[in-house]
């Protein structure tokens, strides 16, 4: 039976910052540079003078089959750049550099102002603050500038001068740089304040040393050291388990490493190199108006497009077992899951990584095409992943119409089917190894076939985040739909110059004043897609009201002759008498079976009208709801 491959131990720190010091330890070069402000590390040097704990740190000793591509601590001596690191700290970069920075290394600290304006400060500790039981430690410690004159009235007044030790000595304050040896400070603060006169100054320094400097020197730091076997999967997943703060240790940053050690700065590709784009830059413009900021590919993330690349790798594994004779579990999967991103050989990035942009550009002007154009309109965010590797590997062929209607029926299962919300990185891999097949004449994929909606679903639709809601509003657009005021069609153009979004039918104000709840009146059936002034028509007044309005037109908006009017309700699929009647119930029933007949249509099957109630309570709606169960199930228990 294998036993842990981990160890759990305190460790000085000292000893930690000395081996950060001499190279022993160093970083991966998937962290960061060093970024904390100077309130954090104030806030650090007072925890560590009053002996609280700061978190553990987790390290990964070197030489197994994780190789990353070591980088020094910031700031260590030239000597240190030589040497082969015996572990990598995984976890705790920003805690050890800052106390490095300050503690150790003997030379300013860069750091950044709460106000952002990056600064060179010396840290220093007031020693009557530290001692004062009624001031908090982190008012005790100092920042001061470089050359540790602290002015002020726009440099005219010194406030505080630090510049030589005497001056240290007289203002009482410690520099935080000499923490783990005082010795040489201690003896020039006894002779500067030596005489009888001033026993009772040297005897606070002498508790000063006690019950704040000591803290420094008997400090230990909890340390989870994974042992040099330990899988880049397993370091992944502890460090998610253990990291509380900061950046996660996603995928990317992992193969990041990896393919460094190759030479190869994947960073680059996605960030840029500040001369030129990088392709995180590229997908955000793609698609992009003058009235947007970013395209509908901005929430693309760099795993993402890694797991693009993994599911063509695997699949060219799989299709070279298969042309060896294996079969069944012998197979490998096909995958874009975490461990398939860590198992990314560079060769296979390089193959595919042109392929998996084109991809994505496509799946781009794909989504336009389904009058989805923003990312707060996107049904899934996940759905791309398999969406780009599929139209990848169709080539130009996605854009033929028979094709594109089975791509469309494929997505709009996905979405109201509501199937890429948790858990999609095997539907991910089935959806990329069954439509290419489908397009080809081969079976339905699952995703299709194994779908259903259930037609009371429309009315508990009513969260702005539901991806079958966002589908209802996109197939509206798609279908025709025209704005109730200029009868325009919300092609791209029109609908971020007419700032278009979802709004009620029957006005919110209406239904409350008439008793409607709003579980009722906020579903998708009393919703569709207006233009901003459109809606500042129709304003909390009955339909048939707003629609008078429309028709009679006024100053800035010229009358609309009835006939028009109703085509332009219809293309929404509302029922012109039943909402010039202001008849809410019965235009619920009508509008719920039209929007049924659509969604049936996209997803090209019935939906299921049976008797069987869907397992589970709706709860569908504000926080507030899910707080009132919460408070209603713990009273239970009382």
């Amino acid at each position: 039976m294998s036993g842990a491959t981990f160890q759990t131990n305190p460790i000085d720190l000292s000893k930690l910052l000395n081996e950060c010091h001499e190279g022993v330890i160093q970083l991966p070069d998937f962290q960061r540079s060093w970024v904390w402000d100077e309130d954090r590390i104030k806030s650090l040097i007072a925890s560590v003078s009053r002996a609280f704990p700061v978190g553990a740190l987790m390290s990964l000793d070197t030489g197994g089959p994780v190789n990353f591509k070591p980088r020094p601590v910031e700031g260590v001596p030239p000597e240190a750049l030589k040497v082969n690191p015996q572990s990598l700290l995984l976890d705790g970069q920003q805690r050890m550099t800052s106390l490095y920075q300050v503690t150790v290394r003997g030379k300013v600290v860069e750091t950044v102002t709460p106000k952002k304006k990056r600064v060179k400060r010396w840290f220093y500790l007031d020693i009557a603050k530290a001692l004062d039981p009624d001031v908090d430690r982190e008012d005790a410690v100092i920042g001061v500038p470089e050359d540790r004159i602290e002015r002020r009235a726009f440099g005219r007044d010194v406030v505080l001068d630090l510049s030589s030790p005497e001056k240290e000595f007289a203002a009482l304050m410690f520099p935080v740089s000499q923490v783990f040896d005082w010795d040489d400070w201690q003896d020039g603060f006894d002779e500067y304040w030596k005489g009888d006169a001033n026993e009772d100054v040297r005897k606070r320094f002498r508790v000063f040393k006690r019950q704040v400097l000591e803290n420094f020197k008997m400090y230990r730091v909890p340390v989870i050291a994974l042992d040099s076997s330990t899988s880049k999967e397993a370091v992944c997943v502890v460090f998610e388990k253990v990291n509380t703060g900061g950046k996660a240790l996603d995928a990317f940053e992992l193969v990041t490493a990896m393919y460094a050690a190759s030479g190869h700065e994947l960073r680059k590709d996605w960030y840029g190199d500040g001369k030129q784009k990088g392709r995180r830059q590229r997908l955000k413009d793609a698609l992009r108006t003058a009235d947007t900021d970013a395209g509908i590919l901005a929430g693309v993330g760099n795993t993402d497009f890694l797991q693009v690349i993994s599911l063509f790798h695997t699949r060219d594994k799989r299709r070279g077992a298969e042309q060896a004779g294996k079969e069944g579990k012998e197979l490998p999967a096909v995958s874009g899951n975490r461990k398939a991103l860590l198992d990314l050989p560079l060769d296979a990035y390089k193959k595919y990584e042109m392929l998996a942009e084109q991809g994505f550009m496509k799946a781009g002007k794909f989504l336009h095409m389904l009058h989805i154009y923003r990312i707060f309109d996107l049904p899934y965010q996940s759905q791309i992943v398999p969406l780009a590797a599929i139209l990848a590997d169709c080539g130009d062929s996605w854009e033929h119409q028979a094709n594109r209607a089975k791509l469309e029926q494929w997505y709009w299962n996905g979405v109201f089917g509501e199937l890429y919300g948790s858990a999609v990185e095997t539907r991910i891999a089935r959806d990329f190894m069954e439509v290419p097949s489908w397009l080809n004449g081969g079976p339905e994929p699952s995703t299709v076939s194994e779908t259903t909606f259930r037609a009371d679903r429309l009315k508990t639709m009513r969260m702005r985040l539901s991806a079958a809601y966002k589908g209802v509003n996109a197939l509206l657009m798609k279908e025709g739909a025209r704005d109730f005021r200029s009868g325009q069609r919300f092609d791209h153009t029109v609908f971020f110059g007419e700032n278009v979004d979802i709004h009620h039918i029957f006005p919110k104000d209406w239904c409350k004043k008439r008793g409607i709840a709003p579980d009722i009146f906020d579903s998708i059936i009393n919703k569709t897609p207006l233009s901003y002034r459109t809606n500042r028509i129709i304003g909390g007044i009955a339909p048939s009201e707003y629609l008078a309005k429309l028709e009679s037109g006024n100053s800035s908006t010229p009358p609309i002759e009835a006939v028009s009017l109703d085509d332009y309700l219809l293309s929404h699929l509302i029922s012109p008498e039943l909402i010039r009647g202001d008849q809410f119930e019965d235009f619920m029933e009508d509008r719920q079976r039209r929007l049924l007949t659509l969604i049936e249509q996209a997803m090209g099957k019935n939906a299921y009208n049976g008797d069987i109630v869907e397992e589970g309570e709706d709860v569908e709606g504000d926080e507030d709801v899910y707080e009132e169960i919460a408070s209603l199930q713990a009273e239970s228990f009382n």
